[in-house]
């Protein structure tokens, strides 16, 4: 019977490039004199002998050797149908140990033509469902199907510690037209480790899964196979809360983390503490010190840990460092538990050249573009993603709504956001290529990014969507039938960079600066703004937050402090970075734990206290919430006491009785009977006042408050004569 076979068929199987293997192995049906029997193949290297047995081994029936690389072939007259696994194989290798095992090529394929059909349209929402490594039990056999999008390979095989790396063992089936490589390996389970080994027109490279869920620890690099349904969720009553909040006008307070160097273990030699327990050690803190939501730097798997997650390989792997799917999954539970939303960094902005990674994944630019002047980041070394590409759109759109999914984040932070929208980013003339009108915009990423916006909210209602975004890009933050790019906030580095510039100055020379700190209000209401010192404050020579500060060590203090209740009382939601809420001394790196030890002294103590306090003050006053983008949320007023460095305005509520004042003094010389106008008479309590002693200041201040007077002031009929504090804000609440 092997002469049916085809002796090309046979080359191409043997040289690892035939694109469907099943057209020669497993059963197949052929005629002999008129009759048709099952003849059953099967492609065994390193093998002496084999059978093809059923009911155990009731029947058994011996295979014959029909091409020396270890093609064998029974005809089974006892087998009648060619579908489903109703046979197994028993192998013998050369040590005489023997195998049994059901054969992956009597399975049909899982995905349908629709799927291959919405993959190829770039819409397949939830292509992670599709592709990856799934468990998967088929006619009572568990196994797992695997699936992987390489259209110009000539050959993908799967290889892994089950079939001892050999990539003759699993050939995978091509779907044409669409790409992708299919095939099902029954008897494997959850934690089996695998790389697909991709045939590049005959250079042979192993790739890990871009769909893979779980991956080895680096500097390891093969995926695993996880099952994400196996968690047990518990947070029911958050996600449905979640979905009925307008995140807008509700308090944000975000607390910006690196689970890798948040705290160490001293018992592990890596440092890192797993996902479970930080979880406990996170959720309690910032569930103390009243953080509404932890936004971690990215855990998508990424080889190198300096790059602090930034270059992804695994888009779909949760990092292994701290633990597995299951265990970030808990993690997640448990924040949700007490109260705190979980935002993740995503980075569709570029990916890294690591050999095992995305790069020229079948051999040629795949997820990339060739032209290296669209498809390689100047700034970073890595690699531009092809926005224009259907499947490529489809790979990082069903990537961002697979953790919405999946593990229940609450919040996607869109990583270099300005790096993606324009073709010139980071390039000289001549070293980019205009788009179709001859213009600067990179129409693909721009529609890619409407898209990712319009599918998160409506199909996970409540999910923040944060863009980090340093231009001055017209409607970031607004909705997309307007023509903006959809997200909910917008990071404000404009205030972030003028506000630092201005902190940095000694107090003498801040009377020629005051327009740094006035400046942000003129555009406040232009975005969703979130006011963000984050990560990329403290690194990179720039030293803490606390060092930047000007003064002796009195001054820096108070100058932090002052930051902070300026930050705390502008119009935005707020985001800082680990380690700043108590004023950390040493820049941060990635590879220390933060100087807990810091909070032995009150000095750092009272930074804390203040923070939590400043948080606790924002949940209470809706003030300082609920109009954070609208006009109507804030008037000024004094914002011409250059000479003196004060500011005054009113954060005002949706009810027209809800206002407090804020009052600053940026200078380390105390005011004793400052006049500030006010709208109405009556008692006004001093709420907060950052020079407290609670918090390490010199306890100057008007607690527990002041009677307004009719005395016209700031354009007001009546005035407030207050004491304001060196380098402090104090804020108050009109009864």
């Amino acid at each position: 019977m092997h002469n049916a076979v085809k002796l090309e068929s046979i080359g191409a199987l043997v040289q690892g490039c035939h694109e469907n293997p099943f057209e020669l192995l497993g059963p197949h049906l052929v005629e002999n004199r008129g009759e048709k029997l099952l003849a059953v193949r099967a492609y065994l290297p390193h093998s002496k002998q084999a059978w093809v047995t059923a009911g155990g081994e009731a029947r058994k029936q011996a295979m014959r050797r029909i091409h020396p690389s270890g093609l064998y072939e029974a005809i089974v007259p006892w087998l009648h149908d060619e579908r489903g696994p109703k046979y197994e194989l028993h192998v013998e290798d050369h040590t005489g140990r023997t195998t049994k095992m059901h054969d992956p090529y009597a399975f049909s394929p899982l995905l349908t033509e629709f799927d291959l059909y919405l993959i190829g349209e770039g819409r397949h929402w939830r292509a992670y469902d599709k592709l990856g490594a799934h468990v998967r039990t088929i006619d009572g056999v568990t196994g797992v199907n695997f699936a992987v999008w390489a259209p110009n390979a000539k050959g993908v095989a799967i290889v892994g510690d089950f079939n001892q790396w050999d990539g003759r063992r699993h050939p995978m089936r091509k779907h044409i037209p669409s790409g992708v490589w299919e095939l099902f390996i029954p008897d494997l389970d959850v934690g089996s480790v695998y790389k697909y080994r991709v045939n590049q027109n005959g250079h042979y490279v192993d790739k890990t899964d871009p769909v893979g869920f779980a991956a080895e620890v680096p500097p390891r690099t093969a995926s695993i196979v996880a099952d994400l349904d196996a968690f047990t969720w518990s947070d029911e009553n958050w996600m449905q809360r979640r979905a009925d909040t307008n995140w807008l006008e509700r308090p944000v307070n975000i607390y910006e983390v690196h689970l890798g160097s948040w705290r160490k273990d001293p018992n592990n030699p890596s440092g890192w503490i797993g996902y479970r327990e930080l979880a406990k050690q996170l959720g309690d803190y910032c569930s103390d010190m009243g953080f509404t939501h932890i936004e971690m730097m990215p855990v998508s798997e990424h080889p190198f840990t300096g790059s602090w997650g930034y270059q992804t390989v695994g888009y779909f792997a949760a990092t292994s460092r701290y633990g597995s799917p299951e265990d970030f999954m808990y993690m997640v539970n448990y924040l949700h538990s007490r109260g705190i939303g979980v935002i993740l960094d995503w980075v569709p902005a570029h990916f890294p050249k690591d050999d095992h990674g995305l790069r020229r994944f079948d051999g040629s630019a795949l997820y990339e573009h060739e032209d290296p002047r669209q498809g390689e980041h100047p700034d970073w070394g890595t690699l531009i993603f092809n926005y224009g590409r259907s499947e490529v759109r489809n790979f990082l759109l069903s990537n961002a709504l697979f953790w919405l999914d999946k593990y229940h984040i609450d919040g996607l932070r869109v990583d270099a956001v300005a790096s993606m929208l324009y073709l010139d980013y980071s390039r000289e003339d001549g070293q980019w290529i205009p788009n179709q009108y001859g213009g600067r915009e990179n129409l693909e990423a721009i529609s890619l990014l409407k898209e990712f916006n319009e599918q998160s909210h409506a199909q996970f209602p409540g999910v923040l969507t944060i863009a980090e975004e340093s231009t001055a890009w017209g409607g970031v933050s607004r909705p997309t039938f307007t023509g903006g790019l959809g997200f909910s906030l917008k990071w404000n580095m404009g205030w972030m960079n003028d506000t630092l510039r201005y902190m940095r100055d000694d107090p003498i020379h801040r009377r020629y600066h005051h327009n740094e700190l006035t400046f942000s209000m003129i555009y406040a209401f232009t975005e969703n703004f979130c006011l963000p010192l984050s990560h990329d404050e403290v690194v990179h020579g720039k030293g803490s937050l606390l060092d930047q500060m000007p003064g002796d060590l009195w001054q820096k203090n108070a100058n932090l402090r002052l930051l902070y209740s300026y930050m705390w009382t502008h119009p935005g939601k707020k985001l800082l970075f680990m380690g700043s809420e108590f004023g950390q001394w040493n820049e941060w790196n990635c590879d220390d734990s933060l100087q807990w030890d810091l909070l032995q002294w009150e000095m750092h103590q009272g930074v804390q206290k203040m923070i939590r306090d400043l948080n606790l003050l924002i949940q209470n006053e809706p003030a300082l919430y609920e109009q954070d983008f609208v006009g109507e949320g804030f008037e000024w007023i004094d914002c011409q006491s250059a000479d003196e460095s004060v500011l005054a305005f009113l954060r005002k509520g949706k009810d027209p009785n809800d206002t407090v004042l804020v009052a600053m003094n940026f200078t380390p010389v105390p005011r004793e009977a400052h006049r500030i106008g006010v709208p109405r008479l009556g008692w006004y309590q001093e709420k907060f006042n950052s020079d407290s002693s609670h918090y390490g200041g010199s306890n100057m201040g008007n607690y527990p408050g002041v009677s307004a007077e009719e005395v016209e002031w700031h354009g007001r009929p009546y005035s407030l004569q207050v004491k304001l504090p060196p380098l402090a804000t104090v804020i108050f609440k009109p009864e």
